[in-house]
Order: C-alpha cells, then sequence, then structure tokens
C-alpha cells in the first residue's frame, strides 16, 4: 500500500465548452503526446478528483495538486478562472500560469497575474525540435534572445518560479539559462522529456540532465511518462523514474500526473502504483520528498514537510 500523502505537481483542467485551446481546436492531427481527440472535452475539477480517487484503493491521500496552464487562448482569463476553483478549495492548491516572455507586454502580464493569490509560477513552452510534429515553438533561441531573457529577468520582481519544458537536445541551454538566473527557482518538466529511447540517446539525456541538476536553483518533475512511452510499463519507465533521481538526488524530484494529457495511456491509479512500485527500493523520507514535499516546499503550498 502507498502509505503517504501526496501532492500531485503538475495536472491540468479545461473548459473547452466556454473558451478557447487552440492545441485542442482544428485538424485532427497526431503530434508526439499521441491523438489528442479524447481531450478535446472539458475536464472540470470533479473529472480530476474523480481520477485522483484511485490513490484512496492505493492507501495514499491526495493532500495538494498544482494547476499547470493548459494553452489557453486569453491565459489572464485560464487563470483568473482557476484562481476562482482554487478560491472554494482544497484543490488545485496553487497555480502555474501562462506567459508569452519573448512579448513586449511580459512585464505588464506578469503584474496581472500577480494580483491573483494562488499564482507561484509561470510557464512557457520551449520545445524545440527541427521535426515540425514534435515542436511547440518556431525558433530554436529563446533562450538566449534578449527580448525573452528581458521577461524571464522579470519573475523575480514578483517572486515567481519557472517551469522549464524543454527537450533533451535543449537541456545544456537549460543548464546555462539556469547558472544565469540562480535567483530564479526553476523546475525542469517532465523530467527533461526523453522522447528517444535508444541506450545511446537516454545516456546523452542523463549526461545533460546532470548539468541541469548542477544548478542549485533547479528540481525536477518526474511526469509525462506516458507522453513519452504511449506503451509504457514499469519496466519500461523504471530506468527514466530512477536516473532522474539518482541525478537530482530525491528532495530535488517531484511526482506528478501530468492528466488528464497522460490519461491517454493509463488510469491514475496505474501511474501512481507504478511510481510506488519503482521507488520501494528508496527509504520513506525519499519516497516523502517525491510524492509530496518536494512540490509542498517549491510551490510554497502551505502544510507539513519532512524538507
Amino acid at each position: 500500500m502507498l502509505d503517504l500523502d501526496v501532492i500531485d505537481a503538475h495536472h491540468h483542467l479545461c473548459r473547452l465548452s466556454s473558451a478557447s485551446y487552440s492545441w485542442l481546436e482544428g485538424p485532427r492531427v497526431v503530434r508526439y503526446h499521441g491523438d489528442d481527440f479524447p481531450l478535446r472535452r472539458d475536464y472540470l475539477l470533479d473529472d480530476y478528483l474523480a481520477d485522483a480517487r484511485a490513490l484512496d484503493e492505493l492507501g495514499a491521500r491526495l493532500l495538494g495538486s498544482v494547476h499547470v496552464e493548459n494553452g489557453a487562448a486569453d491565459p489572464l482569463g485560464e487563470s483568473r478562472w482557476i484562481d476562482e476553483v482554487i478560491g472554494k478549495g482544497p484543490f488545485p492548491s496553487v497555480q502555474v500560469v501562462k506567459v508569452d516572455l519573448a512579448s513586449p507586454n511580459a512585464r505588464e502580464r506578469l503584474t496581472a497575474h500577480a494580483t491573483l493569490p494562488s499564482v507561484r509560477g509561470v510557464r512557457d513552452i520551449l520545445n524545440w525540435h527541427p521535426d515540425p510534429v514534435l515542436t511547440h515553438r518556431d525558433r530554436a533561441d529563446l533562450m538566449t534572445d534578449p527580448a525573452w531573457l528581458d521577461g524571464f529577468a522579470a519573475l523575480r520582481e514578483f517572486e515567481f518560479s519557472f517551469d522549464l519544458q524543454v527537450f533533451p537536445s535543449q537541456l545544456r541551454q537549460a543548464a546555462a539559462l539556469a547558472a544565469d538566473h540562480g535567483d530564479v527557482p526553476l523546475v525542469l518538466d517532465h523530467a527533461g522529456m526523453p522522447i528517444e529511447r535508444s541506450q545511446e540517446a537516454l545516456g546523452q539525456w542523463k549526461r545533460d540532465l546532470a548539468k541541469v541538476a548542477a544548478e542549485p536553483n533547479t528540481m525536477v518533475k518526474i511526469s509525462a511518462l506516458g507522453t513519452n512511452d504511449h506503451s509504457w510499463t514499469v519496466e519500461s519507465i523504471r530506468r527514466i523514474v530512477l536516473d532522474t533521481i539518482e541525478v537530482f538526488g530525491a528532495d530535488r524530484c517531484m511526482f506528478a500526473s501530468n492528466f488528464p494529457v497522460d490519461g491517454l495511456y493509463s488510469t491514475y491509479g496505474h501511474l501512481f502504483d507504478a511510481f510506488d512500485k519503482i521507488t520501494a527500493v528508496l527509504d520513506q523520507t525519499e519516497r516523502a520528498h517525491l510524492f509530496a514535499d518536494s512540490a509542498r516546499r517549491f510551490y510554497r503550498i502551505e502544510g507539513e514537510s519532512v524538507g
């Protein structure tokens, strides 16, 4: 039994019936996360809690969660909606919002988000890949672009953290960003997204992951494993999970569901049961960090922590 508290460090809600999400509209396209057609629906708090109820069967307790922006066409509108949901409690606990940091209006948008008490950080997805099916951005140099860096540097003014989402080929650049901005807390989303699973690719991923971990202002989410391995099993993700923990240390790693996206490939219970099985070799304090305390500390969620 997974006799632990859980803070889900990364999930989404969606109100497609009343708001626009460009990635869930238009022609049906199969991208790296697979066919997202089943996601083209409302996914509200009750839907999330119905999925997360599987933790009860595992003997775990969902104590909190982190809502991460879901690509709404109106990011501030999304953030205000989520702030209202959080205000009614107890889930989600806090949120990470979307701001285009390269925009000339980035500081103005950060100021608007900062009026919402639930906001802890910002995500501006940076995934770039030469394959147009995989890429999120149309340019590879955002992390060195002066305009984007100006917006990024403004995060410290609001005491915002940054959710850093990149592919493995961008990890060295991500490490340099962390080194140059040591006063901005960074969390690497989805374990650096190791989408290629050859031994050579995984070896390079781990070496470059270590460069990010070498910067003391960084942490990592172990999540989106189904997004990057559509037919995953406990054995197929074991190396990703354990290598990430080895590189960062359990006290700088946090587990997350990435639901509903990863619901395309497993149930919530199956995912957290896999996390439980893989980390059975660790001690109780390390597991407490992974399942709740790292997320609690990084996102400044109220509650007791062993860290």
